[in-house]
Formats: structure tokens, sequence, C-alpha cells
């Protein structure tokens, strides 16, 4: 190779590169560029041509190219490379990055480090043994330090926790070797920081002493003991110059990478702790952010992250990254935000608290750590003349903050159990300095942060309370005033009179991923806090909320003063700005303090229902007074100055007390049945009467729908929960039959209507609580009800006789808008008794059954409308889940025979083949009706089993097998489970005698083919790249076996055991499915140990024959490998072991492609 001919190939391919990155170069050129280039580098002697061009290039795109082809012979191909060659690519790359580094681009030098890595995971020690000590004295040599420390994180990252394939031997070795490294590395960067810390420290100016210095030093001295503090306290932040910062950043950074895989021990010195604390403080300090909020420490993430350019290795296509052209370029004057320093030294003691394993030794240093961040922690919440605590915490740099919070939480979560009883450690201090960093937030995320910091906190303590009821109260009053003090804040926090600013910045409109808004978010996790806080002190949360609760009500019911009757209606009076504006506030207040109120109900029932029953009554007969009050004035159709602001707020406090009325429906229930039993109902019949009094009037189209749906749950829970002898005879009610009876219903929104027929329904069908059977009056309720459903449906059941074209009076589409008004309503009728005594369902059916027919008639008619047959289906599956008994078997036949014939192949695969449409819809429900049809214990659906499994495996499951859609799949493989599952005997018949009696294990089997084509389906979905499917079968055949031995059954072991877990090794070693990789090593030891004889001496040597891609020295080493274990720990690791050193061996393996290409 001569010179000419290299410089000739480099100018060819900075040309090439160029044109490739050229906006004007087509795709197809692009592709055309991308395989000669990739041709090229997969020769053994590209390396030359590439150790040349990095030397002689200015061009970026040829550095980074040359470099891939490095980084894929390193990773790909070393074996293949001879030993001269790897030698000197072992020699000449150091050199080449000792020599360049200072004027490479940083992207490129941090992937010349890595190759050089790779090299060395590849080969040290045994023939690159200085690898390491070479890093080791870059870093102690003061010019080239920064260079070396590049080079240790780099190591850190990619020989710990090695992302390529390796052995699991090289593996173990490398982690091993590191781990002799760790002292003598920890003990260089401590050295590193404390001697530039220390240089810089004796020239640092003292700054004046603070005016406010002197507070909380009782404090500090109790949460602080020994020198350690006062040094801390008394050492000024010294004043870094450039090239020490970015020497700190570089150190810290390895730290961090290290703590986050060595495991905690005296190697971690206490010199080496304090050191990393001294860091930490240029977080807490304003003066080190210099005024700059920089999110992003600008050489650690992007400069010296040895992978930023290309982070995937040699797997990574070779032209994938060319010089990243926003990145900013470093000089030696490069600035590190100081501020910066104290987010890495945050990162690193985040590492190590995050280690949930603490040996004994450790825990010193454990109490050390958290006495040093809670220093800091009072740092940033000091308060002083110049500065509030919000605006410091306003001014660090966010990240710092963030880290600070991780810190917290680590800590609540982990550690506090260990630390809170150790007396050097003060633990209601430290919630008083978490209250005051909580409160003072700047960020509504950091403040959600810290709340859930809280919530831990509280768990933590309800779970301790819990397990030591006999000393609860002392523990009680140990956190009171604390856990006060937070209910108040939190109070205070959800209320525009106190927080206005800040509340009125959360959006209340855009829905995030769990369907609420940020301010509903807020809310919701403000009312957690507050809940939980009432369960440890409900009379001290009780009196904390409700008088405030009482301040904003008296302002609401006070608006019936400022109203006037108007020709046009009902007009509020108050117009001033400033007293809307504060009206506004209040209602807005009062809905959240609603909402609050509603929260708590569950702390009033059950056990402590005597013991809290007058807090409870207070809030319910105020709740009903409000709604009532609501509901006369109709406030939600007042017309106010502002509409745009006043109307909903008003329309949202009526739906609240709606809401928080219903919330106490289960107090009312057990008011109601311990009166029963006292016969004194008067009192509770008053509220109930009430209740319905304000939920009836808004039971119209004309009121808003959010609070016509309030007023229409609100009556259901009194309906279902409550269930009151008397409801029925309310006039209010009586008004809602005749309502709904009268045809007015189908004015109703669809939700409304359906709600209100279930409020009706149910109080009909539902038993009354606390009476025996005689007293139910079953037969007046079942005629009631009758005739409400015949009212219901007395249009759809009109429909019957429109089955035959020539008879329809009206057309088609209005056949349909009847049925899509009518099944929803039936549907939800039925679902809501499902659960109910027969005879709530026996009454049901009987008023449906008229109703059903007509449907069935119909179904004929729509089949082609997949819209339509999937409400109908939806219709039937409900009424096979709730009612199948009361429906008897005879008709139960002719539903599903009429299905079976309807749902012939063709029509079958036509809805099938619109993907994600109704049609798959109507399939999945047909099939989720046969599920529970197949599920019914006892002779009566057995006859439909032959036809149920030959329309799924002969109809269904050829359209859906190779369909990469997962529609319908699901619900055939479920559907196959639940055939196998509750129908076993239908194909292994076993009489319990017999087999005792021959003392033989093995029964006659029967519908044998159908046993197999269901295996074989289940097979066939292992081979496909599914994983939801993948993971549903295999839990199936993990629960046959558990419940049925499925893999004991002779059939199974013979002719389909090694079959299955050659297919489940297989997706291991193809990495196809990773995420299941446990499940399906314990799959695999499930099947295997069924004969693990079998397993070791014929399966696993023919697997090992059948391997391609490994010669037979390796197949020896990988059986050799694999121990003859009878535990599932040690099964599991031999076949991970199994499966990477089969990649890796395939990787070593990989041929070269002969020939040579020239550029």
């Amino acid at each position: 190779m001569d010179m000419a001919s290299e410089e000739a190939s480099l100018r060819a391919l900075e040309s090439l590169m160029t044109e490739f990155f050229h906006s004007h170069t087509t795709n197809e050129r692009k592709r055309e560029i991308e395989e000669l280039l990739n041709n090229f580098a997969q020769q053994i002697g590209a390396w030359r041509y590439c150790l040349y061009f990095l030397s002689n290039t200015h061009n970026e795109y040829v550095m980074m190219y040359s470099l891939t082809v490095f980084e894929n012979l390193v990773n790909k191909m070393w074996l293949g490379v001879p030993s001269q060659d790897r030698m000197e690519l072992r020699s000449c790359l150091p050199k080449l990055l000792l020599s360049q580094h200072k004027v490479l681009p940083y992207f490129i030098r941090n992937k010349l480090c890595k190759v050089i890595v790779d090299i060395g995971r590849q080969d040290w020690p045994m023939f690159y043994h200085d690898f390491f000590t070479n890093t080791l004295q870059l870093i102690q040599s003061p010019a080239m330090a920064p260079l070396g420390l590049i080079l240790l994180k780099t190591t850190s990252e990619e020989l710990a926790c090695p992302r390529e394939d390796l052995s699991v031997a090289r593996k173990d070795e490398l982690r091993k070797l590191l781990l002799e490294q760790v002292p003598t590395v920890l003990s260089l960067l401590t050295g590193i920081l404390e001697t530039i810390w220390d240089k810089h420290i004796v020239t640092a100016a003292t700054p004046p002493p603070s005016p406010t210095s002197g507070d909380s030093v009782e404090l500090l001295s109790s949460l602080l003991q020994g020198p350690v503090s006062s040094k801390l306290q008394s050492q000024p932040i010294p004043l870094l110059d450039p090239d020490s910062l970015q020497l700190c950043s570089l150190a810290l950074e390895c730290l961090a990478h290290l703590f986050s895989w060595i495991p905690l021990s005296t190697s971690i010195t206490p010199s080496l702790m304090d050191t990393i604390f001294h860091f930490a403080r240029f977080g807490c300090d304003l003066r080190s952010t210099g005024g700059l909020k920089s999110k992003l420490g600008p050489y650690s993430s992007s400069l010296f992250s040895p992978s930023s350019s290309n982070g995937t290795g040699g797997s990574a296509s070779l032209l994938s990254s060319g010089p990243a052209s926003n990145s900013p370029q470093p000089h030696s004057g490069s600035r590190v935000d100081r501020a910066y320093l104290g987010v890495l030294a945050m990162t690193c003691v985040n590492e190590l608290i995050s280690k949930n394993c603490v040996p004994l030794d450790f825990e010193e240093y454990l109490l050390r750590m958290f006495q040093q961040t809670f220093f800091l922690l009072q740092k940033l919440t000091r308060e002083n003349n110049a500065h509030s605590v919000r605006s410091r915490l306003e001014e660090l740099d966010e990240s710092y903050v963030e880290k600070f919070t991780d810190f917290l939480r680590l800590f609540v979560s982990i550690h506090l159990r260990r630390i809170e009883s150790n007396p050097q450690f003060p633990v209601l201090e430290f919630l008083a300095l978490l209250f005051k960093y909580t409160f003072h937030q700047p960020t509504h995320e950091g403040y959600f942060s810290c709340l859930d910091i809280w919530t831990i906190f509280l768990d933590y303590l309800t779970t301790k309370i819990k397990s030591r009821l006999a000393d609860r109260d002392s523990m009680l009053n140990r956190y009171k005033d604390a856990l006060v003090l937070l209910l108040r804040e939190v109070l205070n926090r959800i209320q525009f009179r106190y927080n206005q600013a800040q509340l009125e910045e959360l959006d209340d409109e855009e829905l995030d991923d769990d369907q609420q808004t940020e301010w509903q978010r807020y809310l919701r996790q403000s009312l957690e806090v507050v809940a939980k806080v009432m369960e440890l002190l409900p009379s001290h949360a009780f009196s904390a909320l409700y008088p405030v609760l009482q301040e904003n009500l008296d302002v609401y019911l006070g608006l019936r003063q400022f109203i006037v009757t108007t020709g046009t209606g009902q007009r509020l009076t108050v117009t001033a700005e400033n007293d809307c504006r504060r009206l506004h506030c209040t209602l807005r207040d009062l809905s959240s303090l609603l909402q609050a109120v509603g929260r708590l109900a569950e702390y009033f029932i059950g056990d402590v229902f005597a013991a809290r029953f007058n807090d409870a009554l207070t809030v319910v007969e105020r709740l009903v007074e409000v709604t009532c009050y609501g509901s006369q004035i109709n406030l939600y159709d007042l017309e106010t100055a502002v509409p745009s602001v006043l109307k909903p707020d008003l329309i949202d406090v009526h739906a609240q007390s709606l809401a928080a009325l219903q919330a106490y429906s289960h107090w009312l229930a057990q008011f109601y049945s311990e009166v029963q039993r006292q016969n004194q109902t008067r009192f509770v019949t008053t509220l109930i009467t009430s209740t319905m009094d304000a939920s009836a009037p808004l039971i119209s189209a004309k009121v808003p729908e959010k609070l016509l749906l309030s007023a229409c749950h609100l009556m259901v829970s009194i309906a279902t929960t409550v269930r009151p002898i008397f409801l029925v005879t309310l006039p209010a009610v009586q008004n809602i039959f005749n309502l709904v009876t009268d045809s007015m219903a189908r004015q109703l929104p669809t939700e409304a209507q359906v709600l209100v027929c279930r409020a009706l329904s149910n109080m009909l069908l539902l038993p009354w609580p606390s009476l025996p059977e005689g007293e139910q009056q079953w037969m007046s309720r079942s005629s009631s009800h009758a005739s409400l459903l015949t009212a219901l449906t007395r249009n759809y059941r009109q429909l019957r006789g429109m089955t035959n074209p020539q008879q329809r009076r009206i057309g088609l589409e209005e056949m349909k808008a009847e049925l899509h008004q009518t099944l929803p309503v039936l549907r939800d009728i039925v679902d809501s008794i499902s659960g109910e005594a027969t005879k709530s369902r026996q009454i049901c059916y009987q008023s449906l059954q008229e109703s059903v027919q007509v449907t069935l008639a119909l179904f004929p008619v729509f089949i082609q409308q997949p819209d339509v047959t999937d409400e109908m289906l939806s219709f039937f599956l409900i009424l096979f889940q709730g009612l199948r008994v009361q429906m008897g078997v005879p008709f139960t036949e002719q539903i599903i025979q009429t299905f079976l014939n309807m749902f012939t192949r063709e029509q079958l695969a036509a809805s099938i083949l619109q993907e994600g449409s109704a049609g798959c819809r109507v399939v999945e429900k047909f099939l989720k009706i046969l599920q529970v049809v197949v599920q019914e214990p006892g002779q009566a659906f057995k006859p439909f089993l032959p036809s149920i499994l030959s329309l799924c495996m002969e109809q269904v499951y050829p359209i859906v097998a190779e369909r990469p859609s997962p529609d319908v799949k699901a619900e055939v493989f479920e559907l196959l489970y639940q055939v196998l599952h509750h129908n076993w005997r239908y194909f292994f018949k076993t009489s319990v005698l017999a087999s005792v009696q021959k003392g033989v294990s093995e029964e006659p089997m029967e519908n044998e083919a159908q046993f197999i084509s269901a295996m074989q389906a289940f097979g066939q979905s292992f081979l496909q790249p599914d994983i939801n499917i993948f993971k549903q079968n295999l839990s199936y055949l993990e629960s046959l076996n558990s419940k049925h031995k499925l893999y004991h059954k002779k059939m199974f072991r013979s002719t389909m055991l090694f079959h299955f877990i050659n297919v489940l090794l297989q997706v291991l070693v193809h990495k196809s499915h990773e995420l299941l990789q446990e499940e399906i090593a314990l799959a695999i030891y499930n099947m295997a140990s069924v004969d693990l004889d079998g397993f070791y001496s014929a399966f696993m040597p023919e697997f090992l024959n059948s391997c391609h891609g490994v010669d037979a020295n390796q197949r020896a080493v990988l059986g050799r490998n694999f121990k003859m274990e009878q535990d599932l720990p040690s099964f599991t690791q031999s076949v991970h072991r199994l499966v990477n050193d089969l990649r890796y061996y395939r990787l070593c393996n990989g041929s070269l492609p002969p020939g040579t290409i020239k550029l």
C-alpha cells in the first residue's frame, strides 16, 4: 500500500462523504454510497487506510467514518484480525490519541477513546497488559489528566456493564479485574478533587459574615456532630479557574458512574465523601451560578460522554453520525458553570443512597452522609434579608434542585426506617426543613415531587403504626404537630384565597396521559395528602377542613339576597369588578373544598362509624342543604355580570356538592341499616327525601350536562348503595318514572338516560337491606319492573314485525337509530344486577325476555352492518355473563346456533380483514360470548364444544394466524385456553378410581386431533413478533400445566415438549422478546423439569448439534457450561449463560467476505 494510493483513497472518501451529506443527493445515490462504504469496512485491511485517513484529514465525516470502521473491526471481527495487526492497533491508536487529542473535535476524541476501550475490553490484561495502567498514568499527569478521566469513565461504562456480546466468563472476569482497581481509582479521584479544593481555598476571599448567620445554630449542632460540620460551614466556596472546573467535573462524572455499579464498601472513604459534599455546596451557592440558570453542564453531558456521538457501538450504521453541528465546540477556556459541579456531586450522592442493600459497616457512613446533606438542606432553606427561600431556590440551577429533591425522595423511601430511631438523627428537625423546602418550590413540578415525598412518608408512618398498635399514640404524638402543619399548608395551597397567583398559572383545559388537566392533577395530589393525614389524625384533619368549608358555604348560601327576578329570568346583582373577582375565587375554593370533603368520606364508615358519627352527620346535613338550595333557585340559570366566568363557577359548585353528597352514600347506607334495626328511620328518611328532592329537578335536557350527570350519579348511588324501602314512593322519584316512561327521556343525552334507567331499575330489582325474603314485596316490584321496561322498549319491540323487507313501515336507518337508543340502556340494566341474587336476575330476565327475542330476530337483518352487530353482540355478551342461567338451555342453544350459522367463513374473513374496525370488534365479542359458554360448569353446553372448536381452529384461526395485526388473535387464544381449562375431560377422560386401581398415570385421550391443532397454534404464536400475544400465551400454557399437569401428559411429553423448549430457546437467542426473558426461562425450566434426565441427555446434545455458526469445540464448551442443576435459579442462570455465549460465539465466527473493494 503506497502513499499515493492512500492519498487517492482519502480524496475519494472525502468527496463521497461530501456528496452523501449534500442536500441535493438523492436517497438512491445515498444507498449506493452507503453500500460501497459498508463493503469497504468489511475488509480486514481497511483499518490501515482508516488510520491514514484519521491522521491526514480535516473532514469530520471522514474521521467519524474511519472510527466506525475501527469500532466494527474491534466489536465484530476482532478474532479474525491477525495478531500482528492487533498489536499494531493497540500501539498506534493510543499514540494517535495522545498526539491529536487537543486538536480533534470533542466527539471524535470521545469516539477514539471508546475504540481504545473496546480493544481493552477484548484484550486486557492478557494481550494488552498496560491498558489500565496507561489510563492511571494519564490521570496522574497534570497535563493529561482530563484525557485520562475521559478514558476512565469510558472504561467504567464499557467494561463494568458491557453492552456488546461477550461471553459470560469474560464479563465476570472484567468485573473482577475492575473491582480490584477500584480502591486505587477512588483514591486518585479523591486526590484530584481534594488538591484542587485545597489549592483554591487558600486564595479565596472570605465573604463578610451574613447578617443572619447566627440563626438556627442549635439545629445545626444537633444535626451535625463532629469537625466535619465546622469545616463545611466555615470554609468559603473557592473560586476555580476554568481548567480546574473542567477537571473537577470530569472527576465527579467518573465517580457518579463508578458508584452506579461498585458495591458499598470501605473503599468509599470518609475523606472522599467529605470532598463530594464540599462540591455539593457549589449548587447551593447563589454566586456560583453567576445568575445563569444552566440546564446543561457544558462539559460533561455533551462534551465528555464517551458515547455522545454514537453510543450504540459497532452495530450503528457507518453513516449515521456526522458531527453534531449544533454542539458547542470546546476550547481551552470553555466554561463549566460552577453550579454544575453541585449537580454532579449530588448525582454521586444519589447513586450511593439509591442502593437498598447496605452492609453493616457502611451504616455509619450513611448517617454521616445524611448529616452532611441536611446541612445543605438547611443552607437551601435559610432565610435572610436579601433572599426569601423561594427566591433563593428560584435562582439555583434547576437541575440541582431536581437532584436534591431526588435525594430527599430516596432518603425517605429507602433509608428513613434505618435512621429514624438513631438518637443522632433529629427526625422532626428534618421534617421541618423538608416542609420549608416543599412549600417554597419555585415550580409546580418541583412541588409535585415534594408532595410525593410526603406521601411516601405518610405511607411509612401508617404502615408502622398498624404494625405497632401498642405505642400508636406515642408515635402519633411525636409527629402530630408536623402533620397538622402539613395539612393546613396543603389546604391553603389549593385555595385561591391564599395562592391565587400560582393557581391561575395551572392549565385546566388540556388533558394529559391520565385524562386529567394540570389543575385536576394538582388538586388530586393535594387531596391525597389530605386524605392520608385524615387517616392518621381524623379529628385534627376534620377540624382543619370543616371551618374553611363553612366560611365559603356561607358566601354561597348568602347569594340568595343578591338575586332579583327580571322579565327574562333571575339575575345576580353582584356586578362590581372587584366583587365578581372575589366571588369567582370563593366559588373556585368552595368547589375544591367540596371535593376534599368528598374524598374524606371513607374515613367515617366501617368500624369508626359510631365514633365519628357527629362529624359525618354535620357534613351530610350541610351537603343536603346546599344541594337543595342550588336546585331550588336554579343557580345554573342565573344571569350574571361575567357569564363566561361566574356561570361555569356556579354550575361547578352545584355539581361538586352533588358529587360530595354521593361520596357519603356508603355512610348513609350504614346509617340507614343502623336505624332500621332500631325502627327509628324518620331522621334518615328526611335526609334521603331531601337528597332526591335536590336531584330530581335536575333530570332534564335543559340542565347543563355536567350538572345533569352529577344528579344522575347521585340518584344511582342512593338506589344502589343505600336502597331505602320508601324510595319508589317518593313524589320526586315518581316524577322521574313518569318522565322516563313518557318517552321524554329520549331527549336526555345517552349517558344520562342510561344512568336514570339504571337507578329506576335498581330501585325495583335490588333486595332491600336487613329485610327477610318474605318482606321484599317481589310480586309488586316485579310487575312495576315489567311496566318500566315495557314503556322503555315500546318502540323497539315493534321492530320485530319488520325483519321482512316487504313489511317494513320505517327505513333501515330509523331501525338502526332505535337499536342504538335502546340496547345501551338494556345492556346497562343487566350489567348492574349481574352479580346480584337469583331473584333479582329472574325478574330482570322476565321483563327483558321479549326484547331479547326481538334482538335475536333482527340479528340476521344487520349482519352486514358491523356497527349495529357490535351493539347487539355487546348486549348478548352482557346477557350471557349475567343471565345465562335465567335464559335457560334451549334459548341459549338457539342464540349460539344463530350466531354459528350467521358467521360463515366469508363473513368472518370480511369482518376481520378490516383492521381495527367495528368488524373486528364484532368477531371479538362473538368469541367472548363463546368464552362464557365454554366456562359454564355442568353438561348443558358441552354439545357445542365440537362446533366451537371447529369455528375457532378451522375458520377464525387460519384468517388471523399469519396476520401481524393483534386484532382478534388475543380472543382466539383466550377461547382456546378456556376450552382446554374448563373442559379438560373432553380431551383426557380420567376416572379417579381407575388411575388409583391401576396405578397408571396415563389416561386415555380423546379428540386428539383438536388438542394437537390447539397446541400447534400456541407454538406458532411463539414464532411471531407480537410480544403481548407471546406473553399471554406463555402464561396460558404455564397455567394449564399448574392446573392440569399439561407438560406431564404423555401426548405432550412425547411429541411436543422438546419442540416448545427449542422454540423458546431460539427466541432468547434471537433477542426478539427481551422483555420476557425471565418468563421464558421459567417456562423452559418447568418444561424441562418434567424429564430433566431426558433434557440433559437427549435434548441438549441435539439442540447444540443443530446450532449453526459454532464449531465442535465451542459446542462442547457450551454443553460443559450448562450445569446439570435441578433448582430453578441455577437452571435459569445456565439458560442465560448458554444463550449469551452462543450469541457471542456466532459473533466471533462471523465470516469475513472475500475480495477487496477499492474506493
